[in-house]
């Protein structure tokens, strides 16, 4: 079963050779957009935003990017077969091939782009008659993949239904199994969930391995995670920043106020204590971290340049030393 291609660039609507920041406000232009907490078809944003969530994660990332390229320049010739180490099977065995529902992520990044554990074989696979019913029982193999998760879902928690369809080794048949999967406060990127017994099938009777999702945040317009630590990007005027001043930023669980000192820096971090992400059971939170950037004005006024002009004439301040003539 081959996956359908995904076009990436269309889906940003970006041309092939966009820059990175190209694809950053591509991203965020349609992630504000369609974001399912602002938008009002919540269900059709929804899938949008999965859609631009999953290409964002692959053409914001170099390595994936260049995989990605490659890949769609040889798309037609390959006819839809996997690149070299994009499928893994256990040598000597007949493979078996896994479809998610409901993980956030379509078949074709789990395809090519998520390197979760599964086990390709042609579609007109037929199971060895010795093995069906006889032999030993044996431990089906333990499945991977990837579980996009937004930061509200990361904040509050959640529980995700999701489906696996598989093949049965023994008997060749393709067999689906929906569940629900808890998705605890707290759930940072790159942690895996455990679902006992929700892995391959066992064979002759033995138990299914289990199921690994691995947490993906999803991209946000304004946030970003770090462990349990959330980012957010703020831009002020350079007067805010000599002069220091008191603004409304967003977090994740509601709008604050937020004090610039004096004489704050560009690129600096002012941290607000407890406004992160969940720590577990124990009603720690990491830290809300806002990343300042200094914004000069693209354009002035005629009083606003004379009073440049002043504080130019008047200021003693020079960030350089003078060269030796």
């Amino acid at each position: 079963m081959s996956s359908a291609f995904k076009d990436y660039y269309a889906t940003l609507g970006v041309a092939r050779d966009a820059s990175p920041e190209d694809i950053k406000k591509a991203f965020r232009k349609l992630a504000r957009q369609f974001h399912p907490d602002t938008a009002t078809d919540k269900k059709s944003a929804e899938e949008k935003f999965k859609e631009i969530n999953e290409a964002n994660e692959v053409l914001s990332d170099p390595e994936k990017r260049q995989k990605y390229d490659q890949l769609g320049a040889h798309w037609q010739e390959s006819a839809g077969v996997p690149p070299q180490g994009g499928w893994q099977g256990s040598p000597g065995t007949a493979g078996q091939e896994f479809h998610f529902g409901g993980t956030g992520f379509s078949d074709f990044f789990e395809q090519y782009f998520s390197g979760g554990s599964r086990y390709g074989f042609p579609d007109d696979w037929e199971a060895p008659p010795k093995s069906r019913g006889t032999g030993q029982p044996r431990r089906g193999h333990d499945i991977e993949g990837d579980l996009l998760v937004t930061l509200d879902e990361a904040m509050h928690g959640t529980m995700r239904p999701l489906s696996l369809q598989t093949r049965n080794r023994q008997t060749g048949e393709v067999e689906t199994h929906s569940f629900q999967v808890r998705i605890p406060p707290g759930a940072t990127s790159g942690r895996r969930i455990r679902v006992p017994e929700k892995g391959e099938r066992g064979i002759n009777g033995g138990p299914a391995g289990d199921l690994f999702l691995r947490v993906r945040h999803a991209a946000h317009p304004d946030f970003s995670s770090r462990d349990a630590d959330i980012f957010h990007d703020l831009d002020i005027a350079p007067w805010e920043a000599v002069l220091g001043a008191e603004v409304v930023v967003p977090t994740l669980d509601g709008a604050i106020k937020l004090r610039i000192p004096p004489d704050t820096e560009n690129d600096q971090s002012l941290r607000v204590r407890n406004r992160g992400l969940p720590k577990g059971k124990t009603g720690e939170r990491g830290d809300f971290l806002v990343r300042i950037h200094i914004v000069m004005p693209k354009q002035i006024g005629d009083v606003e340049r004379s009073l440049w002009e002043k504080l130019r004439q008047t200021s003693s301040f020079n960030p350089r030393k003078a060269p030796k003539l």
